[in-house]
């Protein structure tokens, strides 16, 4: 690493860069980026025209969830939508957050509501469990 950018980064934490860690999520911004794209705008897609909006109920949802590709799917959409988003929050969080002390207690705070988000969502997607009629989709 050349000289002027080691100085900047330890100006900016008191320590240079190890490990590929950043390198690592600026990759993943990237990848899940491209991915939340296509999962998006299948799933606006699938709900918005092969559905359509005026159908669309809990019925609808809970005939969708019957199926475990459907619920797996869906989990991929939360998860790289939380983790994309969360990643984000990380990396604002380093361009402000000065204070060394500060900033691993927001990096905890968000790891904390990422591990609780992600939870509650597989937790809803995987032990959902429909009424007994549904309807069926098209």
């Amino acid at each position: 690493m050349n000289q002027t950018l080691n100085a900047a980064f330890v100006n900016r934490r008191g320590r240079p860069p190890g490990g590929n860690f950043e390198l690592y999520a600026w990759f993943f911004m990237r990848i899940s980026g491209v991915l939340l794209l296509a999962l998006a705008v299948f799933h606006l897609f699938w709900m918005h025209v092969v559905i359509g909006v005026d159908n669309i109920d809990f019925a609808v949802v809970a005939a969708r969830w019957e199926n475990p590709l459907w619920k797996l799917y869906d989990f991929f959409l939360l998860a790289f939508a939380l983790t994309h988003g969360m990643n984000g929050l990380r990396m604002i969080g380093d361009d402000y957050v000065r204070r060394p002390g500060l900033a691993v207690a927001f990096k905890a705070v968000l790891f904390v509501l990422y591990i609780a988000f992600i939870g509650m969502g597989a937790y809803i997607i995987f032990t959902f469990v429909p009424p007994e009629p549904v309807a069926v989709l098209p």
